[in-house]
């Protein structure tokens, strides 16, 4: 267990680190982006070879806190003035015996950037498994992963009152939330991890985060939240015996349960108009009638059984087949092919999945908001598989939301007498066959967002361009109309529609 952080020693550790150059770009640039992203892959000694025998703080900071390498005493205090190597022990991120000091957890520079401006924080996390040199122990805390960046990536950057982060692990996400929440409670079954979120909202001058243990919604019994965000232990594990169960990734729930439970429980604790957002995996299952209940019905089915109505729009990103994935979670615990045991857990991860009939894991993301007032009027579970996001997706889903609620309050005629914009990420592609005049097909691309793609038809093609904050949309469609002869009451009627999804995915806007 970590002590309990000593403010004014994480304030000489931050202090320390910034005086070195400690900084994902410094770190980066010491040792080249290869060696950097053959890290993520567990691979240090590339990194170690551009280092060669450099001996300034930053090279020692980079291999003793990043890597995961002990360093001599005496270089770790000229690398840290104010803290030290006895500091570093005192903080409880490594130990110090006969002039070395062993690292206990890797303290990495992590930058971030959204719609509001960007920085960096420095996060503290048990030590990997390149570190221990081989799999992770139950309890281990994970620093900053792909799946958390994404999901820090997709929190509203939108102004909120009070928050909760589930499962809240380092602290990344609460640290995210915080920029734009006036309070944070981070809960947590495990208390190792709690006290990495305290250590690294001391680390990096964060306050207003609230730290409680207990699993899910429990520690916050009849409270209700503005912001509720949660990268859950929503790995899919085999509940059987010999089988490691990590506390970071493991819900201690069979199959797909934990990320239900999180969506059946959430909305009693939203506030009117709150918003939850989480990573998640669901299973496609085949059914007892032998039919298949795709992963993306499942997750309705669970927002259907929410106590609270709830608007939702579920985004699925990708999906593996059961071998797939039970190779990547075993490998992710420190097991590797060819090395004892891997194929015993692959072959108890198959088992669980045949038990239940499942054919393919979906990974994605969920977004539920308790309608402020009304019936909920947002119900959107999408496959994206092939779509490439772009930066700022909480931006996006922020502007989504407004024009979803500016949407629903207009009908027809209203849509027709507003004045839209076409975004300025949005280009047009269109296909010819060689010598044919008119294109095969016209696309349009969005920069942005979600990075979509679709294609359109020259009457919708004509009115996005023609969307430049000037005419009313009614008026576009009339003028349309009359250009390809067809009846514009039946243009209106087929193009509205779509006018309306284009507005909600972000490839028009409204004017004013």
């Amino acid at each position: 267990m970590l002590p309990e952080p000593d403010p004014a020693l994480c304030r000489s550790l931050a202090a320390d680190l910034d005086g070195a150059g400690f900084t994902a770009e410094g770190v980066r640039t010491a040792w080249g982006e290869a060696a950097d992203d053959a890290i993520a892959r567990g691979l240090r000694s590339p990194a170690l070879r551009a280092l060669g025998d450099r001996d300034d703080a930053l090279a020692v900071l980079a291999r003793l806190l990043v890597l995961g390498m002990p360093a001599a005493a005496a270089s770790t205090d000229l690398a840290l003035p104010r803290t030290g190597a006895d500091g570093l022990a005192r903080l409880g991120l490594a130990r110090v015996e006969a002039g070395e000091v062993r690292p206990l957890a890797v303290v990495r520079p992590q930058s971030y950037a959204d719609a509001t401006g960007s920085g960096q924080w420095w996060i503290a996390s048990d030590l990997d498994e390149a570190a221990l040199g081989g799999p992770l122990p139950e309890d281990h805390v994970l620093g900053v992963g792909g799946a958390s960046l994404t999901l820090a990536g997709l929190q509203l950057p939108t102004p909120a009152a009070r928050g909760l982060d589930v499962g809240a692990g380092c602290g990344i996400q609460a640290l995210r939330a915080r920029a734009h929440v006036d309070h944070i409670v981070a809960t947590d079954i495990s208390e190792r991890a709690l006290a990495f979120t305290r250590l690294n909202a001391l680390l990096n001058g964060v306050d207003a985060i609230e730290t409680r243990f207990g699993s899910l919604f429990d520690p916050v019994a009849g409270e209700q939240f503005d912001r509720v965000v949660s990268n859950p232990p929503f790995v899919i594990t085999p509940r059987v015996a010999d089988i490691p169960a990590y506390e970071y990734r493991d819900g201690g729930m069979a199959g797909d349960d934990v990320v239900a439970a999180f969506v059946t429980g959430v909305g009693e604790h939203l506030t009117p108009g709150g918003v939850a957002q989480l990573l998640g995996n669901w299973e496609t299952r085949e059914t007892p009638e032998g039919g298949m209940q795709s992963g993306l019905d499942r997750v309705r089915s669970w927002v259907a059984s929410s106590p609270v109505a709830l608007d939702a729009w579920v985004v699925e990103r990708e999906s593996l087949d059961p071998l797939s994935y039970a190779e990547l979670w075993v490998r992710d615990g420190g097991t590797l092919p060819g090395t004892p045991g891997f194929a015993r857990l692959v072959d108890a991860w198959l088992d669980d999945f045949a038990a239940r009939g499942v054919t393919e894991v979906g990974f994605g993301y969920i977004l539920l908001r308790r309608p402020a007032e009304g019936a909920a009027s947002l119900a959107r579970y999408e496959s994206l598989h092939t779509a490439r996001p772009g930066d700022s997706l909480g931006a996006h889903l922020a502007d989504a939301l407004d024009a979803h609620d500016r949407l629903a309050a207009l009908d027809d005629t209203a849509l027709a007498a507003s004045v839209l914009v076409v975004a300025g990420d949005v280009t047009e592609a269109r296909h010819h066959l060689p010598g044919a005049e008119d294109p095969t097909v016209i696309e349009l691309r969005q920069g942005g967002g979600f990075g979509r793609a679709l294609g359109v038809d020259p009457g919708l093609a004509a009115l996005v361009g023609a969307c430049d904050g000037d005419l009313p949309v009614g008026v576009l469609i009339d003028a349309i109309a009359q250009l390809l002869g067809v009846d514009a009451g039946a243009l209106r009627a087929d193009l509205l529609p779509r006018v309306r999804e284009l507005t909600f995915t972000g490839f028009l806007r409204f004017a004013d």
